[in-house]
């Protein structure tokens, strides 16, 4: 059996899928790692460190590999390369690729979705969506302070004392606390809000206040660790009582997403207003349609003052360690697949049944079956 990687083609994508210390790792559980050259350079892994740990390069890999890791989804020309029957594990945005997941189908692929991993104990080295969500968080707080014309920390100087930068998260998920833990390590004042009430105690352990918001947000979390959707009325009685916390902040990090649906709108115009000239808002969201009113996806735009930053390759920007982190995601679940060097797929199991999306010639995920 043939574990392939090829280079990524998605315009700014840098990560790979796999790195070279994991090659002998997957190489013992029987099967042969063939990576396409050049697949890991931007990365900053050269063909010569995936050879030295027994991988084999080929240009042709899409076309020989019996599994296929990728990152971003593959285009359609790449979906007809691949070998009919094919295992493929990555990114590939179930709910909005509507093509790429017919082609996949159409070619008999069995095309399992990372981002669908459910968040249960026993999937947590297999969430490769949480672990590109530490990225983001920690890159959006970064990329603010490069922004913010105002320092982040407290600091006294013998030309008088600065006032630390004060930061609202919306979102206390894996993106929103790193973000947390990276702001305050600059030295900013945090503040945190999210509509489930039991991540305050993870919001108050990294030093951040937690923002109460009189809400009735019912049953928040569905069954796989995800944010429910609420109703229109729940998301403007939101911004009416986050408008003072947003007003206050120099820095908001948004990263309120709900799987399969647009991001609800958080920050309208009118609250953009209000905020100091300078201010920053990294919106997380952008992806999927942004938490601000006015975030344009991939672009960074300044409305009334503010630069809101709706850009949507933020775990690309840090491709080596984000490479590292996704790999290790997605070698753990292709050895959860693998038995005695072939793939076994035991769709009673909620960690092989819940990111599956398309099998024997058609789409067989529930929900994406629901949202196509």
């Amino acid at each position: 059996m043939i574990v392939g990687v090829p280079r990524e083609t998605v315009s700014g994508e840098k990560r790979v899928a796999l790195v070279p210390d994991l090659v002998p790792r997957i190489a013992k559980a029987g099967v042969e790692v063939v990576i396409e050259p050049g697949a890991g350079e931007a990365a900053g892994f050269a063909n010569a460190s995936y050879t030295d740990q027994g991988a084999r390069l080929d240009p042709d890999v899409l076309a020989k590999a019996d599994v296929m890791l990728k990152v971003q989804p593959p285009s359609l020309a790449e979906t007809e390369r691949l070998k009919p029957g094919a295992v493929l594990i990555g990114f590939l945005q179930p709910f909005t690729g509507g093509v790429t997941i017919g082609a996949l189908a159409a070619r008999g692929v069995t095309a399992f979705a990372v981002e669908l991993m459910p968040r249960i104990t026993r999937a947590q080295s297999m969430d490769a969506l949480s672990a590109m969500s530490t990225v983001a968080g920690y890159k959006a707080v970064v990329l603010a302070a490069g922004l913010l014309p105002r320092f982040f920390p407290l600091l006294m100087t013998a030309a008088g004392t600065v006032s630390p930068a004060r930061v609202f998260v919306i979102g206390a998920g894996v993106a929103g606390l790193q973000a947390i833990a990276t702001a305050r390590r600059l030295g900013a004042v945090v503040e945190a809000y999210d509509t489930r009430p039991a991540v305050r105690e993870q919001v108050e352990s990294l030093g951040a206040r937690f923002v109460e918001l009189v809400l009735d947000a019912g049953d928040a979390q569905d069954a796989g660790g995800y944010a429910r959707a609420q109703s229109e009325d729940f998301y403007r009685q939101q911004q009416i009582l986050m408008q003072r916390s947003v007003a206050a902040a120099d820095v908001v990090i948004s990263t309120a997403l709900v799987p399969g649906r647009r991001a609800p709108v958080l920050i309208s115009e009118e609250m953009l207003r209000a905020m100091r000239h300078g201010s920053v808002v990294v919106d997380l969201a952008a992806e999927q349609g942004g938490n601000c009113a006015v975030t344009v996806p991939g672009e960074d735009v300044v409305r009334h003052g503010v630069t809101v930053v709706g850009r949507t390759d933020l775990p690309a920007s840090m491709s080596f360690h984000a490479s590292q982190m996704y790999a290790r995601t997605v070698t753990n679940f292709l050895l959860h697949l693998l038995k005695d060097g072939a793939l076994h797929l035991d769709r009673a199991d909620a960690l092989t049944r819940d990111p599956l999306v398309t099998h024997g010639g058609a789409i067989v995920n529930e929900l994406v079956q629901s949202a196509t």
